[in-house]
């Protein structure tokens, strides 16, 4: 069957932004709203965040963490309480002065219009990020240290004001889990910093297949009013740097600026030390940079929004009846297997349209499968995977792919992260050299850098703002090599830098 005329144009090489914004087009995932900078999430793109938030929502409650919910307007003053983090959010923020509105007829055009009237006597700020208000409720919530830890995470949508949207990417409204957490001692706040860190890389690892790079902001890149902010950070292929998930220490900032103290063991008042941490739909423009190609999304197993899609084949004839029943019975079949512990999603497409094959390549079905009345007769079925060329077929006994699906799965699993990991570590050069660094980055698409680093924090900007980059993190696992010089100030390190462009 040749290629449909609306498969992915441009393609990645030619043109990969708007190759980006045509995929999602094309998988039906989601598309921009009327409210300037935020979107729409269609079905087939929110049950792909569903499963990611299933799925972490499991492993942060395995790991001892409730749920819980705050509201969506925080008085402006809670961010006044803490300078350094307000300042970092406020050119972002979204701000509500008025709590009612008044119809006014206009005189010179006679339309109605709708006035904002009622002034608050405090503002409120659309959370962009919870800390503020959740520790307002922890102040009342730990009276002794025996209400600590608090465990809480949060599922919820936040406002970022953003002037350049890009669906799931930037967008002025996301959704997104805060988690928030209060400890007795620093140690204990330090690794559940760490613990966190290293879910969300094995979660990207092993439910999207994207391998990340776990390191360390620098003091630049830090969040807002945080003393370490841990990043997990992956490449996409046109070699940029996505940020895919970050958790902070905040050290005592935040309990002292919303007063969460306690009696500690000794009698004594003592400030908690508190974390934060999070994930957002972020993660699905991750994995479409990712993974997706010319002919559309192609989805890990694990977070497909439907595994297996059973394609009948039905000739006008007698045989119709029969195809439809087999698959049908297929269906229900491997919806009693599981993989990972949840059973399989099995969808029939018995739609009498065109096209329903390139539909499901575009949407990057992991499996389809195609029965008809040949297949019937020898008990086979054509199996399409998405992790291959579109074209590509293999027919194979029935019972064979029951007995064995679950591997096919995992393969096209093992199958991407594998292919993602040989791209990354293909492109992540190393120099040593100031004159090296810049003609890197003077090259189209230059990937990433890993360097020597002692400068300072200036340096740092300025070498960021000449080249747009920046330090991506300082990458946990090449921190025991040689001193080597900093490629800009020559003083012997230890410590190594990853630099990148991002989104």
């Amino acid at each position: 069957m040749p290629k449909p005329k609306n498969a992915i144009q441009p393609t990645r090489s030619e043109d990969f932004p708007e190759w980006y914004q045509q995929v999602i087009k094309a998988a039906d995932m989601a598309e921009n709203s009327e409210t300037r900078g935020c979107m729409v999430i269609k079905p087939w793109g929110f049950g792909i965040w569903e499963l990611i938030q299933q799925q972490l929502d499991r492993r942060f409650k395995e790991t001892g963490h409730s749920n819980a919910y705050f509201p969506l307007l925080i008085p402006i003053s809670y961010l006044e309480k803490e300078a350094e983090h307000a300042e970092g959010f406020a050119t972002e923020c979204a701000v509500v002065t008025h709590h009612r509105l008044e119809t006014v007829k206009d005189e010179e055009t006679g339309k109605t219009k709708m006035i904002p009237t009622g002034e608050l006597a405090e503002p409120y700020v659309i959370r962009p990020t919870s800390e503020t208000i959740i520790g307002a409720a922890f102040s009342r919530w730990v009276q002794s240290y025996r209400d600590l830890p608090l465990l809480i995470n949060q599922w919820a949508n936040v406002m970022r004001w953003e002037m350049r949207p890009r669906l799931f990417l930037r967008t002025a409204e996301f959704l997104w889990q805060e988690g928030h957490t209060a400890h007795e001692t620093k140690a204990e706040a330090i690794e559940e910093t760490e613990m966190i860190h290293r879910l969300y890389a094995d979660f990207l690892r092993d439910h999207l297949a994207i391998p990340v790079i776990p390191g360390e902001k620098t003091e630049n890149e830090r969040f807002p009013g945080a003393e370490i902010t841990l990043t997990v950070e992956a490449m996409v292929q046109d070699k940029k740097a996505i940020q895919a998930g970050t958790s902070h220490f905040l050290g005592q900032n935040f309990s002292k600026a919303q007063d969460i103290s306690f009696t500690g063991r000794e009698g004594a008042i003592e400030h908690a030390h508190t974390t934060s941490w999070g994930v957002s739909t972020r993660l699905i423009g991750t994995l479409i940079m990712a993974h997706a190609d010319d002919d559309g999304m192609v989805l890990p197993p694990r977070v497909a929004t439907q595994q297996i899609v059973i394609i009948p084949i039905t000739p006008k004839d007698d045989s119709r009846e029969a195809v439809l029943d087999a698959c049908q019975a297929l269906a229900t079949t491997l919806r009693h297997h599981k993989f990972h512990d949840d059973p399989l999603r099995v969808h029939v497409d018995d739609r009498d349209v065109p096209g329903k094959k390139w539909e499901w390549v575009k949407k990057g079905a992991p499996i389809r499968i195609e029965i008809g009345p040949r297949d019937l007769e020898g008990s086979k079925v054509c199996l399409q995977r998405r992790d291959r060329a579109p074209n590509d077929k293999e027919f194979i006994d029935q019972d064979e792919f029951i007995q064995n699906v679950d591997q096919i799965l995992q393969d096209i699993h093992n199958g991407l992260l594998e292919r993602a990991l040989h791209f990354r570590d293909q492109n992540i050069g190393r120099c040593g050299s100031i004159d090296e660094f810049d003609a890197h980055w003077a090259q189209d698409s230059p990937g990433w850098l890993l360097t020597p680093w002692e400068g300072s924090n200036e340096q740092e900007e300025e070498l960021s703002k000449k080249h747009k980059i920046t330090i991506r993190c300082i990458p946990l696992d090449h921190q025991d090599g040689a001193e080597m010089p900093c490629l800009l100030t020559g003083t012997p390190t230890r410590r190594r830098v990853i630099w990148g462009r991002s989104y």
